[in-house]
């Protein structure tokens, strides 16, 4: 397989809109929404939102964006949130969704971000170096449904120990709830 990673164009959007769809199928339109609202939010960083080409076509997406770190003090620091991760369902299951998490991580620790979070599968992410959040003390306040230790994170070189709190969504996150 032939697998290209790169930073999302603005061409690339419709295509990036349909993969999502179809990626959540139980929840296409809510999802594909959220990547455009974060693309229009201060929180969007571009060179974080990557697509995954398949001979040429788009297979995949990730979105890396800003979110924030609220300590008991009420101090806010921007940490960054993987949400979402899309793949193609011709594609599942070949590669495509661990190269764009591992492609999405190297870029922000090379950007010197300290932090990743996510709300995810406990069985997925901590192949790439992700822990229950709540082992280096910060909180994601999930939803009922979910199990908690679906809260991760992954410390990142620049990463310091006494960074810790709770995540705090932008917009763009309860707009979509």
């Amino acid at each position: 397989m032939d697998l290209d990673i790169s930073p999302e164009t603005d061409r690339d959007h419709d295509e990036i809109r349909r993969v999502v769809r179809a990626a959540f199928v139980h929840q296409p339109e809510s999802v594909a929404d959220l990547v455009e609202l974060i693309r229009a939010s201060p929180q969007y960083v571009p060179n974080l939102a990557l697509v995954a080409r398949v001979d040429g076509a788009i297979a995949g997406h990730v979105m890396l964006s800003h979110t924030d770190l609220v300590e008991d003090d009420g101090s806010r620091r921007e940490i960054l949130t993987l949400s979402p991760l899309a793949v193609d369902p011709p594609h599942q299951r070949r590669g495509v969704g661990s190269a764009l998490v591992r492609a999405g991580v190297a870029a922000a620790d090379a950007m010197g971000e300290p932090l990743v979070v996510l709300e995810g599968s406990p069985a997925y992410y901590p192949r790439f170096g992700f822990v229950d959040c709540r082992t280096i003390s910060i909180t994601i306040d999930l939803p009922d449904w979910s199990s908690r230790d679906a809260g991760q994170a992954l410390p990142l070189t620049a990463y310091d120990a006494a960074l810790r709190g709770r995540v705090e969504y932008p917009p763009a996150f309860a707009a979509v709830d």
